[in-house]
């Protein structure tokens, strides 16, 4: 007998490399800006500020390998990311004890809706609109941090058909994986199942329907995205 009053929604969970057992999502934190070529390629002061987030749903992040194009919006962009999966958390976190609550780390994307998100910008409104529809986080498997280490630098790419549109490395984040993780838990409490996207570097740009995207972080593979 089921002891909801409604059926139960399905738990979001990511297929993690190496193992059967997938991991479970409860809540996705994404740093803004976090990347200073980013920040002047979206005119803003690429000097380090006090971080900002906003957030996408659980439910956002997709592994199909497919971005449905999304309504109400002719203007999408891709924005390749670094995804990290924590296993525990907190409140207060210490930037030296931060990694400790990592599970692992995957490739996402964090599409977004650009001229909806413009609109929202100008009237001084949350971006949600823009930033949490629906299956707007691809996402590739998670890689334990047992196998893969943590990742303070690497290169991190993404090509549309081919052609190089996005370049950085890890080590150009202007709040580093431990910050960001020991900040968030100042105004969150922080739990096992949560993801934290980390940014993204220069060369955010369109996508139509029909595109390929391959997306690469160095020490977590690659991930290809259709947009349809």
């Amino acid at each position: 007998m089921n002891r909801f009053a409604i059926e139960q929604p399905p738990v979001v969970a990511i297929p993690v490399d190496g193992s059967e057992a997938p991991y479970p999502v409860r809540r996705v934190y994404c740093i803004g800006r976090n990347y200073a070529a980013h920040a002047i390629e979206m005119g803003h002061d690429p000097n380090r500020e006090q971080p900002f987030f906003f957030q996408k749903n659980p439910d956002n992040l997709d592994p199909s390998g497919e971005f449905p194009y999304p309504p109400h919006s002719s203007e999408v962009h891709h924005e390749a990311e670094l995804a990290v999966m924590l296993k525990s958390g907190g409140s207060n976190i210490s930037i030296e004890q931060a990694l400790d609550h990592v599970f692992g780390y995957a490739i996402s994307l964090d599409m977004t809706r650009r001229d909806l998100q413009a609109e929202q910008k100008k009237l001084g409104r949350p971006w949600e609109i823009g930033k949490a529809f629906e299956r707007s986080a691809p996402v590739g498997p998670v890689h334990p941090a047992t196998r893969v280490g943590h990742l303070p630098e690497g290169r991190i790419s993404l090509k549309v058909n081919g052609d190089l549109r996005q370049d950085g490395n890890l080590n150009q984040m202007i709040w580093k994986v431990p910050e960001i993780i020991a900040y968030l838990s100042e105004y969150f409490k922080l739990g096992a199942g949560d993801v934290i996207l980390s940014g993204t570097p220069a060369g955010v740009s369109e996508v139509k329907r029909g595109d390929r995207l391959k997306a690469e972080i160095e020490g977590l593979g690659a991930i290809s995205v259709n947009v349809v």
